[in-house]
């Protein structure tokens, strides 16, 4: 059964000037690096993103700044879903508007321990508010930040109320055996990997790719995984290309992630203005940014252990 969404997709850091606005030249580079890497695509605005941060004014120009970049629709999955439902919608019909048939879609996040019911017709609403056919949900299962686990049931419910449109998934969780048991479940569902190295073993299992923040550092490591683990010649490239996802992967959590996402990118590209977040965000101080760089080094140099 073919998958509507597969492949490689970043979840593109975003940059900003000294007054917390979207640097957006900056974010276009970035955006043609990936693509350069080997990503099929970036998903913005999503954790990584800083999305909730940002307006929604802000949101839309940075998805129009990614077109401008040269990427084209199909390559571009923005995060639209926010804790209310009309500017979900209205996030959803712009990107729309600008040809982007594909989004990543929190449940409203506000209000903790609703029902299914309620998730159901949160969802619901935006889809049959913004009443486009060409429309492509990918849910977004990350209940550490939202608060808001998404069960096996709901998936089924939203997939038999909006066949072709509720399309698949990013689960962030970290849980193999969820992504798994949603594969048995329902054939023809994208399950995305929001944990690099859970690539590899989703993948092995039939699952449709990813979409990950270190990917912002080694997207062609990822692809280099994507394209080989179900290749037994290619076992070895596998390994390889997997050990450096996994020590990147490793340093970014070693400090809080989303600033050392950003730091390491300012330490590839040579543009400190990367270091900084939005708030509540606080970037990396000077001492861990030189321990980072130090390790990075040790990385590069194949001291990956």
């Amino acid at each position: 059964m073919t998958l509507a969404i597969t492949g490689v997709y970043s979840a593109s850091a975003t940059p900003v000037n000294a007054d917390l606005s979207p640097n957006l030249p900056a974010f276009a580079a970035q955006c043609r690096w990936l693509i350069d890497q080997g990503c099929h695509g970036v998903a913005l605005l999503g954790t990584t993103g800083e999305a909730n941060s940002l307006s929604s004014a802000q949101r839309r120009t940075i998805l129009e700044a990614a077109l401008g970049a040269g990427l084209s629709g199909d390559q571009l999955m923005p995060g639209t879903g926010v804790a209310n439902i009309p500017e979900t919608v209205e996030l959803t019909r712009h990107a729309l508007s600008v040809g982007v048939t594909r989004v990543v879609m929190l449940p409203p996040f506000y209000y903790k321990g609703v029902s299914d019911e309620g998730l159901f017709h949160a969802y619901a609403r935006v889809i049959e508010a913004v009443g486009d056919d060409r429309l492509k949900v990918v849910l977004y299962h990350i209940p550490q930040m939202s608060g808001l686990p998404l069960g096996h049931d709901l998936i089924e419910r939203l997939i038999a109320a909006f066949p072709g449109v509720v399309v698949g998934i990013k689960d962030s969780a970290g849980r193999i055996e969820n992504m798994t048991a949603m594969l048995a479940r329902f054939p023809g569902f994208s399950v995305l990997a929001g944990a690099d190295p859970l690539l590899l073993p989703l993948m092995q299992a039939g699952g449709a790719g990813c979409i990950t923040a270190t990917s912002n550092l080694v997207a062609a490591q990822l692809r280099v995984v994507y394209d080989g683990a179900r290749d037994p010649a290619r076992a070895a490239q596998v390994a390889a290309a997997q050990a450096r996802i996994n020590a990147y992967r490793d340093l970014s959590n070693s400090y809080v992630q989303i600033p050392a996402i950003k730091a390491m990118i300012a330490h590839r590209t040579g543009d400190s203005g990367w270091c900084r977040t939005l708030p509540p965000l606080v970037g990396l101080s000077p001492g861990e940014y030189a321990a980072l760089a130090e390790k990075i080094a040790h990385i590069q140099a194949g001291e990956i252990a």
